[in-house]
């Protein structure tokens, strides 16, 4: 029976946020060890979909860690020391083990290496060598180096955004690793990239753009090209100012051989072609509220997403712009989730349920990415310690946790104030706060993309708002030094070619 280690070490890391990603950040999402990553088993997840294959291929699981926190800064040394370095050194402590399945992101950065998923991956195969084979799931929106494609045999990413095949994407990596190690093919892998920052229109699946037919053509690939074993196409994570920000594309093979890099290449020149297909329209805070106003219908909430403070691309998710423009149009039957501030909750908590408060509420860690705190006077109408279990089509099953919570009514409007930064992605964190989503006029989501997998069912009409948050589309706000250059867009097209 093959050992096989398994871990996670997981981060999407924007560099220009001012508040580093510690072991704290890490605790507050996921952090389970050896035996109690078995939690994970039947929940879509990577780390889910290592343990739904283990048996079907025979194998011996030998658990290390578990751990993802929530995009932010960088990964302080503290927290490699604690995640990253525990699966090196629990993988020199489990004696010999035939092959390791790991879920990376693919975007890390941390204090001591601005390709942490290539660090590693180094630290790993200085400890196991280079004969045992390693399997890595990654993120759509990972930052592939030349290094993680050297030292890991296969990369397979997710296939869709939002991510609702993450267990899928672990059940592949387990099954070629089986494959692997029962001598059946040789996976290697090549990896593409162009002068291109943004691209794909940014991973998004779902939606009419440029990645559905980027990834019908990958899929082909792998059904009719000899050999092809796995083929990703990463939208990659412009908020990383590092050399190989941007998209790529990864083809795993069968043996080396030049053809991999001709065939990531080919695909990848599409991409380069299709860079300027994008699905999404931003609005301003207040044209997103004006045409949110009668958009609803019963059961039918009209959808804002506060796409430039979004958490889930490291934002502080603490910016007001958009609460504001809600607050000026006098909305009803609202809901505004969520406004991370932990002082804010502490004092509604103190206060009680029922209780009637002023509050500076939000706004306090850079006021000028997104506006700063609004004093408001409004009723808390629920404390709570913030836990939930997801039921959407991300995560489901999996625990998550807001932290210490309460909603605070002003007006006509719900804001869902927490002490941890996520964003919305899952009807669970407003349900279990007593805010039945289908029951709203309007709902306003600090969240990019993820949340049209819980709340497009049920919208009749989305808008996407920039609010001028830290994950603004506006590129001009940002000053790369790492990054190569030239690259589109923010080079023109012709000095990129």
């Amino acid at each position: 029976m093959p050992r096989v280690l398994i871990g996670e070490f997981s981060h999407e890391t924007n560099t220009f946020s001012r508040v580093p990603t510690d072991v704290e950040h890490f605790r507050q999402r996921l952090a389970l060890e050896g035996a109690a990553m078995a939690d994970m088993a039947g929940t879509n997840t990577e780390i889910g979909g290592f343990y739904a294959r283990a048996k079907a291929n025979g194998f011996d699981l030998v658990p290390t860690v578990a751990a993802s926190a929530g995009p932010g800064g960088v990964v302080t040394e503290a927290a490699y020391a604690a995640f990253g370095r525990r699966i090196v050194e629990d993988a020199r402590a489990a004696g010999p083990f035939d092959g390791v399945l790991l879920a990376l992101h693919g975007a890390m950065v941390t204090e001591g290496d601005d390709d942490g998923e290539g660090r590693v991956l180094r630290d790993l195969r200085a400890v196991i060598g280079t004969s045992v084979p390693v399997i890595v799931t990654l993120d759509l929106h990972a930052n592939v180096s030349d290094r993680m494609a050297r030292l890991a045999d296969g990369l397979i990413s997710y296939r869709t955004y939002p991510h609702i095949d993450m267990a899928d994407r672990g059940a592949e990596a387990a099954d070629l690793l089986s494959r692997t190690l029962t001598g059946k093919v040789r996976p290697v892998t090549a990896v593409a990239r162009r002068a291109l920052l943004e691209g794909a229109d940014h991973g998004r699946t779902g939606v009419d753009g440029p990645m559905v037919p980027l990834l019908a053509r990958a899929r082909a690939m792998e059904a009719h090209e000899a050999g092809v074993l796995s083929v990703s196409i990463n939208g990659g994570f412009g908020d990383a100012d590092i050399h190989d920000a941007g998209p790529s594309v990864t083809v795993v093979g069968d043996g080396p051989g030049p053809r991999w890099q001709a065939l990531a290449d080919d695909l990848m020149d599409e991409v380069w072609q299709r860079r300027d297909e994008f699905s999404v329209v931003y609005l301003t805070p207040a044209e997103a509220v004006a045409r949110a106003r009668g958009a609803s219908a019963p059961g039918r909430p009209a959808v804002i997403a506060d796409y430039a403070d979004n958490p889930g691309g490291g934002a502080y998710g603490d910016a007001t712009n958009l609460l504001a423009a809600m607050l000026d149009a006098r909305l009803e039957n609202a809901v505004f989730a969520c406004l991370r501030d932990p002082g804010a909750v502490a004092a509604m908590h103190q206060a009680g349920a029922g209780a009637t408060l002023t509050l500076d509420l939000g706004g306090k860690t850079d006021a000028s990415r997104g506006g700063g705190p609004l004093r408001l006077a409004g009723t808390v109408v629920r404390v709570s310690d913030g836990a939930f279990r997801y039921e959407g089509p991300m995560y489901t099953g999996a625990r998550g946790a807001m932290g210490p919570s309460a909603v605070f009514r002003v007006g006509g409007i719900d804001i869902l104030a927490t002490t941890y930064n996520l964003q919305v992605l899952d009807q669970q964190m407003l349900k279990s706060q007593g805010i039945v989503p289908a029951e709203r006029a309007i709902i306003a989501v600090k969240s990019m993309h993820h949340f049209r997998g819980a709340f497009a069912p049920i919208a009749a009409s989305i808008l996407v708002a920039d609010c001028g948050g830290l994950t603004s589309p506006d590129r001009s706000r940002m000053t790369y030094r790492k990054l190569r250059r030239p690259i589109y867009p923010l080079d023109s097209a012709e000095s990129c070619t």
